[in-house]
């Protein structure tokens, strides 16, 4: 296994690329980087103590009397965590000492002004509506982040606590006053306390505020028996530390006894999700959020990730002119555009399904009938996977289908292998770019067989009967790839499974080229694929007969069968 420093190179290589300009441009819209409050908040979190694992959060947060956690403003997973935690919380409240019943859960938020208390009591009480609140609470334009994962903190809160307080107080656009605004709410805090002596009290402030010496050294001093556990979240260097480590994902790291950061994003993607208020900010926006530069950006750490050159004018070594073969980015609220623009390409029925479900599925889709990127909601995850998905038909020589229907004429093998190595790379660029994507593996496939019929009805449109057909066919082509010289001729389950249409082929396709995908990547962390092989592989053409299935099957001798030799030893 590789050591922690090659691990954590191998992790982070591409998302270091693609921060370095989002953080450039950050610099130059942003010049409090660099103030002692907020160096004071980086300098105190650089090291953690151990892996925190999941199935101790429960019983650490039972400890707790207040619970701090620390807010990135600008990025919705943020708050969708505190969100979840608020009903997790709600759930698992221990019953105080001597007390019969489970403790009360009282909430204190940053995003409101104390002085708006009698505004969030009014909608607490449900006398004032979702739009109402917002309006007089002044949310746009004393706050200016987006307002739906915002709310969803303030839905959670009015379903499961007892109480919710607005902790801050004006300036907040003066970091020589953040001091006063701490103050502040360890006052109200402490009066918080007060009203509810039994209660356990979650706090959600801006993480800068969680330094030990801002806001928790300030609650200590007022509130001394009352216990302080703080909840950080993706702080970048504990994220970038953590990828060294020898498993698949890192959920949450214990920085010290009384600290815990949890990991549920990237810093890529908080930095691009701050770099899209900015601009917004800055009245640069035409009401629709500008995601190209963000698309461009993760296209462009593929591309150093695969040391590619993109203005080479020769289709060699090389993808001709790539720089040119950038796709156009559009971002909707609904697909009407996208059905459109499949409609007017002639793209066959089976591609414009399956191309509108990923849609609806992921918010995002690549159509490289058009060359272009279609967003209706942005998720990091799917986002890298859709810039994969272009990087591999843009080193395959765009345009690659003038009208959608080339693919269709291919022989089944072809076809069948085509279209799942663009889910393998797909996938395992998603995972350069995202290392926290889950992994996929062949035990999930065979979890399947667990599944109940209703089960398998809530997750696929497709009948039980051909679900299982499906599943069948996944773990036959998976035994069947690593040794296809054993076998006198293709198995016919398989052969005919290459000849499905629509859900069926979209399926299969899809699941086998993830797993490959994933083995892909726990080959080039353990060191068994270089870049150099990937990037080769990015370049090979695809328009031979049989020369999809060569590759996809020398990708399983260096991802699973030289892994398969390896363990045998």
């Amino acid at each position: 296994m590789a050591s922690t420093a090659t691990l954590r190179a191998r992790r982070s290589r591409a998302q270091l690329d693609a921060i370095a300009r989002v953080e450039r441009e950050i610099r130059a819209s942003d010049p409090n980087g660099r103030r002692k409050y907020l160096v004071d908040f980086s300098a105190a979190f650089r090291s953690y103590d151990s892996v925190f694992e999941s199935s101790k959060f429960p019983e650490w947060l039972q400890q707790a009397d207040i619970i701090l956690v620390g807010d990135y403003h600008a990025l919705p997973a943020s708050q969708r965590y505190a969100a979840s935690l608020i009903r997790s919380l709600a759930g698992r409240s221990a019953p105080a000492p001597a007390a019969s019943e489970p403790r009360e859960l009282v909430i204190g938020l940053e995003t409101v002004f104390s002085r708006d208390q009698h505004i969030l009591d009014e909608w607490m009480a449900g006398e004032i509506g979702e739009s109402e609140l917002r309006e007089r609470i002044r949310f746009d334009f004393d706050w200016g982040y987006p307002w739906e994962p915002f709310f969803e903190i303030l839905t959670a809160a009015r379903e499961h606590a007892c109480a919710v307080y607005g902790l801050d107080c004006m300036p907040r656009e003066d970091l020589r006053k953040i001091g006063a605004r701490d103050r502040h709410a360890a006052i109200k805090i402490a009066e918080m306390r007060q009203v509810h002596p039994e209660a356990l009290i979650m706090v959600l402030f801006g993480e800068s505020h969680l330094a030990p010496n801002h806001l928790p050294r300030l609650l200590y001093e007022r509130l001394r028996t009352d216990r302080v556990l703080t909840i950080l979240q993706n702080v970048d260097a504990l994220y970038w530390k953590a990828a060294g480590e020898n498993r698949d994902r890192v959920d949450a790291v214990q920085v010290s006894d009384d600290v815990v950061c949890v990991f549920h994003t990237t810093p890529l993607e908080k930095y691009e999700s701050y770099r899209l208020c900015l601009d917004r900010w800055t009245g640069e926006g035409t009401g629709h959020p500008d995601l190209g530069p963000t698309i461009y950006n993760l296209i462009d750490g593929l591309v150093r990730f695969l040391a590619l050159d993109a203005y080479s004018p020769h289709n060699t070594t090389q993808p001709k002119f790539l720089v040119d073969s950038l796709p156009e980015v559009y971002c909707r609220s609904t697909d009407s555009v996208l059905r459109k623009l499949l409609a007017r390409k002639g793209v066959e029925e089976d591609a414009r399904k399956s191309l509108l479900k990923r849609f609806e599925k992921n918010g995002s889709v690549y159509l490289p009938h058009v060359n272009t990127f279609y967003i209706s909601e942005f998720h990091m995850v799917h986002a890298a996977e859709e810039a994969a998905r272009f990087l591999h038909h843009a080193c395959r020589g765009l345009p690659l289908r003038a009208n959608g229907k080339k693919n269709s004429c291919l022989p089944a093998e072809d076809r069948f292998y085509t279209r799942t190595l663009e889910h393998t790379l797909a996938y395992f660029g998603s995972r350069v770019l995202y290392p926290a994507r889950a992994a996929v593996r062949e035990s999930d496939l065979y979890a399947l067989y667990d599944e109940t019929r209703e089960d398998i009805e809530q997750q696929t449109s497709l009948p039980f009967g051909e679900f299982l057909e499906v599943v069948d066919f996944m773990a036959l082509h998976r035994g069947y790839e690593l040794n296809p010289t054993r076998y006198r001729e293709l198995p016919q389950q398989i052969e005919r499974g290459m000849n499905w249409r629509g859900e069926k082929f979209d399926y299969i396709t899809t699941h086998l080229g993830y797993m490959l995908g994933s083995d892909l990547y726990d080959a080039y962390l353990a060191g068994r694929v270089t870049r150099r092989f990937l990037k080769s592989i990015a370049l090979a053409h695809l328009d031979a007969p049989g020369s999809s299935a060569d590759v996809y099957f020398h990708l399983v001798a260096k991802a699973r069968r030289e892994k398969s030799l390896l363990s045998s030893r």
